[in-house]
Order: structure tokens, then C-alpha cells, then sequence
């Protein structure tokens, strides 16, 4: 079970190997010191040690490999969202995803490096006539974080009310592996599952993916943008208004963590400028100038409330990431 962060679980840095990471990386797209907030969803966050913007697959695969050689702790970010970053900031490098190239082709395979936002590849598929993507409409993410997290929504149309997971048009993805190996994998590689894939079990990271799309109207696909979004829209706080990470707490089947935090009243209760949103329980929003102690402790009270009413444990769905 995930826990909440401790004050002792910052990696321990050799700043000789931090040098050489920083030489070997060194050019316009390596910054020192650089605030992470800015580059999250929650819009929380310190600086990072080291932050290289990677923009292109073989970039991202150099950076990774530069940090693993030199033993220097990293991490991969893309959009920021299902992430708490420590007001301490990472120590380390974080390597931002932008690398973002992507290829139609005539058969309808999609080719697109891990860093593309899906924001931006949606109407690209829909103004070219295919069809796959458009039910993740609204949804933060990059391509990379859509297979981490086998991306998914519960289409609200009673035509097709089933969750759409992104497996379902999944092809194959350029992995560089642990072993720091680029290899192509399949579908059966990556175990898709509910909010899983291999990718939460091995260090292995994804630089760019193919997707299997079809043909459909465009008039077909706008209507089903608008559904969703829609749908989205009363059920979800807008981010460009009260910055979020998505859910906080994983699933409960047939319970709904949310269902629980609300039932306990929480809807609005707030930790300096965090707090449980008031449009969903299992969300809780940046008010303005919140920090990640903020985001802690709120987290901490939900999980109290729920387990002393309920006797059910709340599990953090989104990661922690740096010095707490």
C-alpha cells in the first residue's frame, strides 16, 4: 500500500556524478535551479537540480542512459499531471518529455513520440478522419502517460456506455528497457490493465508508440468530443481555473473512494490553499498559492475521516516526487 512521504526520503546525491551529468547534457535545453510547478498540473512544486527538456525519442533515450551510468537519481515528466512534487523541489534530474513528433499514415497507423500531448493529437486525428482517440478528449496527459496509466474513460453515451481503454488501439511502442535496451514490443508485453501496465513493474520507459486508428466521419467524431467533454465538464473542476492532479485515491471497487470522502463532508474542506473540490470529492484543488504540506495533510484528514466512519483505507492514487 502507497504511503504518504516521509521527511527522510531524499536520495542521496554525488554531486561529482551530478557534474558530469550536467557537462555530458549541457546546451540550451539543460537548466539549474529550474522550479517545477510551472510544469505540473497542480502547479505545485520546487526546483529540480537539474531539469533537461528532451525533444526527440533519441534524446530522451541519451538522457536516461547519461543519468543511469553516472548513478544519478532521475525522473521522467511529462504533463505534470498525477503528480505531487515536493515544495523542496528533486534532487537529481528531471527529465522533461516534450518530444513530440508524430506520423499519420495512409493505413491508418498513428506513429508519435511519448512526449506529444493528447490535447494536441486529438484534433489532428479528427480533422484527418481517424478515429481511436477522440473519447480521451479532456483528459491531461501525454502519449507516454496514457500507456503508463492505460488511459480510460467511461464514455457517458448509452450507445457505447463502456469504459475505452487507449490498449484498445494500441499497437506497439520503442521502449528504451532497464537494461537500457531500445526495443519494439507489442500489446502482450505491456499488460494492460486498470490503471496498469508492465511500466509500473519495470524501469522501462516509452519513446515513442504506434497507435491502430479508423476510419470515421468527422461530424461522428465532433459529436463524441462534445459528449465527453460535456460530461467531463459538470464532474470535473477546469484546471485552467483550480489546477489538480486528477484523482487522488485509487479505486474502491464498488464503493468509490470519492463517494466516501464526500459522505464524510469533505466536500470543500480545505489545508491553506488546498482543497477537496466541491464539484468532486476524490479531487482536491489548488486554490491559488497551495503547497505539497498542504496537499499532505488534506490528504491525511480524508484518509482519517474515511477510515474512523467507513473502516476503509484510503490508497494515494498519484505519485510523490522529491525531497519531503
Amino acid at each position: 500500500m502507497s504511503t504518504l512521504p516521509s521527511a527522510s526520503n531524499a536520495p542521496a546525491i554525488d554531486l561529482a556524478a551530478l557534474e558530469r551529468v550536467a557537462h555530458t547534457l549541457a546546451g540550451p535545453h539543460l537548466r539549474r535551479n529550474e522550479p517545477l510547478a510551472p510544469f505540473t498540473t497542480f502547479k505545485i512544486g520546487g526546483p529540480a537540480d537539474l531539469m533537461y527538456e528532451a525533444h526527440s525519442a533519441d534524446s530522451l533515450a541519451s538522457a536516461i542512459v547519461t543519468a543511469r551510468e553516472a548513478g544519478v537519481p532521475f525522473f521522467v515528466l511529462g504533463l505534470g499531471a498525477n503528480v505531487l512534487i515536493a515544495d523542496k523541489g528533486v534532487r537529481g534530474l528531471v527529465i522533461r518529455n516534450v518530444a513530440s513528433h508524430f506520423e499519420f499514415r495512409e493505413d491508418g497507423r498513428l506513429w508519435v513520440e511519448s512526449g506529444a500531448v493528447m490535447a494536441k493529437l486529438i484534433p489532428e486525428a479528427v480533422r484527418r478522419g481517424w478515429s481511436g482517440l477522440e473519447h480521451y478528449v479532456g483528459i491531461p496527459s501525454t502519449v507516454g502517460g496514457a500507456i503508463w496509466q492505460n488511459l480510460h474513460f467511461l464514455s457517458p453515451a448509452p450507445e457505447r456506455e463502456r469504459t475505452m481503454f487507449i490498449a484498445e488501439v494500441f499497437e506497439s511502442a520503442e521502449l528504451l528497457t532497464q537494461e537500457s535496451e531500445r526495443k519494439t514490443v507489442d500489446a502482450g508485453y505491456m499488460r494492460f490493465g486498470y490503471d496498469d501496465t508492465i511500466l509500473h513493474h519495470r524501469a522501462d520507459f516509452v519513446l515513442a508508440a504506434t497507435f491502430h486508428l479508423t476510419r470515421q466521419e468527422p461530424d461522428v467524431m465532433h459529436r463524441i468530443l462534445q459528449e465527453n467533454l460535456s460530461w467531463r465538464g459538470g464532474r470535473h473542476p477546469w484546471l485552467d481555473w483550480h489546477p489538480s492532479a486528477g484523482s487522488i485515491f485509487k479505486k474502491i471497487e464498488g464503493v468509490g473512494a470519492g463517494r466516501l470522502v464526500d459522505q464524510c463532508g469533505l466536500k470543500g474542506f480545505r489545508v491553506g490553499d488546498a482543497q477537496i473540490s466541491h464539484i468532486h470529492a476524490n479531487i482536491m484543488v489548488n486554490l491559488g498559492h497551495a503547497t505539497s504540506a498542504d496537499v499532505i495533510a488534506l490528504i491525511a484528514h480524508a484518509q482519517g475521516a474515511v477510515k474512523e466512519k467507513f473502516g476503509h483505507s484510503l490508497e494515494p492514487e498519484i505519485n510523490f516526487i522529491g525531497e519531503f
